[in-house]
Order: C-alpha cells, then structure tokens, then sequence
C-alpha cells in the first residue's frame, strides 16, 4: 500500500484536477483502486496510464481516441497520426486567418482611425474578401500558369460579378446534395448537368481544352486544397457531375 498514492497526491504530482481524474476513469480510461471506504487509490499502472493521457492530449488527441489506442487492439497508428495532422493544419490555417483578420483591423486603430462594432463587423468582411482572393490564388497557381490565370483575366464578361456567381454555385451544389444519393443517368440528374454547363459558360466559352482539363484535374484533387480554400460545392458534388456526364456520354 506504501506505493500507492490517494487522488490528492495525484493532483499535486500531475497538475491535472480531481474533476478530469474522475472524469477519465468515467470514461475507463484509467481505473483506479478503492478502499472499503470508496477512496481512490492510484498505483504504477494507473500513474503510467495517466501519464499516457496527458501527452496524448498534448498531442492534440481526443478522449474517444486515446481510448481506442490505449486499450491494446489493432489499430492503424499511422492512419491516425495523419487524420490528427490534417486536423491540426486546418486548426492552424484558421489561427493564421483571424491573427490576419484582427491585425488587419489593428492597422486602422494604430493609425488613429474610429472602429467601432459595425466598422470592426465590415472591416473583416473586407479582409475575409482579400483572403479568399489570396488562398485561390494559391490554390491556382499550383494548377494554371500565370499566362492561363492573365487568359481568363482577359476574356471574363466585363462587369462580372464573382459574388453573384459563387452564390450561384453555392446555391446549386446545395440543391444537388439534398437531392443525392441520386441515379447519374436520371432525368432529374441530367437537369442538373444542364444547369451546371449552363452556369459553367462564362468560362467554357474562352477556355482552352488544356484549360478546361486542368479545371477537371483542379477539382479532382479537391481533397488537397480544400483546408486552404474552400471549394463551391464538395466531391461528393464533383462526383456525381462526373458520373451525370459519363452517363450522357454513354446514352
């Protein structure tokens, strides 16, 4: 009994609250014993186990995962580190984006400029602008030459209005996606195609067939830019579209 330590030296020893304590072993995460009077007593294994939780919380860990590595079944490690690491970077591509956002607005303030709640609300309505300008930028770059973006740039309608045509786009991937799972070759999934070749024409009309592949394997590859910008409609969407206009083909 003289190695065993009560839950008030445990809380000393490991900074960790009595609360989150109980609430692991709630959880069968740890399981400490008792005595006949119901006090908790933690042993070698029980510290080892504690010790585990902590640094895979340090980690960025959650509970329900920690329980499926720590209770010594199969499991796809690597599988889970990489799931953990997407998680990661999209939390810290969120982080860099309002750091941006509230300095942006700390320039105005450092230069003497009134901001109250309503300028504060439009500024980074602003800066949220700039940014989705940047990140696809980004992501284009990666898929077109600078002589493709200045193509498009060039031959786009004059007064185009980009605010109006994303809201299309989002307004037709929504409809698409209530409507799935959905039969590709179907009178309802054909109208569909329609709409999007229909919505598709300001740039079909001024592309190049090197162009217009390079827009299909841009969002095939959705998967690897879509925590840096996020696409008008998701691969489940993209998908389907594809599989209406194989459908087509084949008719």
């Amino acid at each position: 009994m003289d190695d065993l330590l009560d839950i008030r030296e445990v809380v000393r020893r490991t900074g960790l609250t009595s609360r989150a304590l109980r609430f692991y072993e709630a959880r069968g995460l740890v399981a400490p014993l008792r005595t006949y009077e119901g006090r908790r007593l933690y042993g070698a294994a029980a510290l080892e186990r504690i010790a585990q939780i902590v640094a895979l919380k340090r980690a960025g860990l959650t509970l329900a995962q920690i329980q499926s590595l720590t209770a010594r079944r199969a499991l796809d490690l690597a599988a889970l580190i990489d799931a953990q690491l997407e998680a990661l970077a999209s939390r810290q591509a969120e982080i860099e984006e309002a750091k941006a956002l509230l300095l942006l607005v700390k320039s105005r303030i450092d230069r003497g400029e009134p901001v109250d709640a309503a300028t504060f609300c439009s500024l980074i309505r602003q800066g949220d602008a700039v940014m989705e300008h940047e990140n696809w930028k980004k992501v284009l770059d990666r898929y077109y030459s600078p002589e493709e973006q200045a193509h498009w740039a060039e031959r786009m309608p004059a007064g185009f209005d980009q605010q109006d045509y994303s809201r299309q786009w989002a307004e037709l991937s929504a409809r698409i996606e209530a409507a799935l799972p959905l039969d590709p070759a179907s009178a309802q999934a054909q109208a569909f195609l329609d709409e999007w070749k229909a919505l598709l024409e300001p740039f079909t009309a001024v592309a190049t067939p090197e162009m217009l592949a390079g827009a299909t394997n841009l969002y095939n590859r959705m998967d690897g830019w879509k925590d840096q910008q996020q696409p008008a409609f998701s691969m489940e969407v993209w998908q389907f579209i594809q599989a209406a206009g194989k459908a087509r083909q084949a008719a």
